[in-house]
């Protein structure tokens, strides 16, 4: 099939080499969001599909909105008989939605209809689930409501970050979305609809989303620490400037410490919380690099009952 590829972020760029290195299907090009301020001088930079798109001499779409006329002209013009999309960043019309005879074919990092919406891995995280996935649906005019193609599972370690299941989902997902490419190709694939039940939602991960709640049960700060890593980062506040809690660990046999109060030892910081204490294990104080907590606290000179939080 003649393809174009739509996606954005560095998640996306394992799937468009996936797609390239098929040799089955022609990518004829990729839509992508326009370039971006990025770094202390605010430089404008092209997305990592763009980047990879231009290595590959691939023509680059770069609508400031997919609804824009000139977008919608070049597409109608290549005449994808489909495109696949990870990760696009924005919401495509029905004048886009009905170019590809063969419709735009979304992979979405969960298990639909499981976390719907912007931020599947970390929602996964957070809520503690011991396995996740990725989908591949037709999208439509609903959230991420289309019918599905095929899926893959995957488990979610302990010590998972979004970052690090993400990254693992990226790759496993790419072979999905290349297999459902060819099975859309040659007819052996269907998509069937989505089941009615165990619809759940899973919107952007704002800053204050990720603000950790120390009176919360470790199990619950240690699934937001991680869920929030790398982006948008867990904090918390010390001193009354802002924390970021970059790594730590559930310590089970340690309950003598109130919610949010520290305690140093030798190579050690433990923290309090609802239920058992944590020790942290990495954090970034406000305008500095991440550090070890032994380190920090070394710094800072944590005084007898001082805490974390407000």
């Amino acid at each position: 099939m003649k393809l174009v590829f739509a996606g954005t972020p560095e998640v996306a760029v394992p799937a468009l080499d996936a797609l390239l290195a098929s040799g089955r299907h022609e990518v004829a090009a990729v839509v992508t969001r326009p370039d971006a301020p990025a770094g202390r001088g605010r430089r404008l930079v092209a997305s990592p599909v763009a980047q990879r798109a231009e290595e590959e001499g691939i023509e680059i779409l770069r609508p400031v909105h997919p609804r824009d006329e000139d977008f919608l002209a070049r597409l109608r013009e290549i005449a994808p008989d489909c495109c696949p999309v990870v990760a696009y960043g924005a919401l495509l019309p029905q004048k886009a939605l009905d170019v590809p005879a063969r419709g735009w074919v979304n992979l979405h990092f969960s298990l639909l209809p499981a976390w719907r919406g912007a931020a599947p891995v970390q929602h996964a995280v957070m809520a503690g689930d011991e396995v996740t996935g990725a989908s591949t649906f037709q999208i439509e005019k609903g959230l991420d409501s289309g019918p599905v193609y095929g899926v893959v599972t995957e488990e979610v370690r302990p010590t998972d970050t979004s970052g690090d299941l993400l990254t693992r989902l990226a790759f496993a997902g790419a072979g999905l979305l290349v297999a459902t490419m060819d099975g859309i190709e040659d007819g052996s694939l269907k998509a069937v609809p989505q089941p009615a039940e165990g619809v759940s939602l899973a919107p952007k991960i704002e800053v204050e989303d990720a603000h950790v709640d120390f009176a919360a049960p470790a199990l619950r700060v240690d699934r937001v620490v991680r869920g929030c890593t790398p982006a948008p980062g867990a904090w918390t506040l010390f001193r009354g400037e802002r924390l970021k809690l970059v790594q730590l660990a559930p310590v089970p046999d340690r309950t003598d410490l109130a919610p949010g109060e520290l305690a140093v030892g030798k190579n050690n910081v433990f923290a309090g919380t609802g239920s058992h204490a944590v020790e942290l294990l990495w954090v970034q104080p406000q305008g500095k690099k991440p550090m070890k907590a032994a380190d920090w606290a070394r710094g800072v000179r944590i005084a007898a009952g001082e805490r974390l939080g407000a």
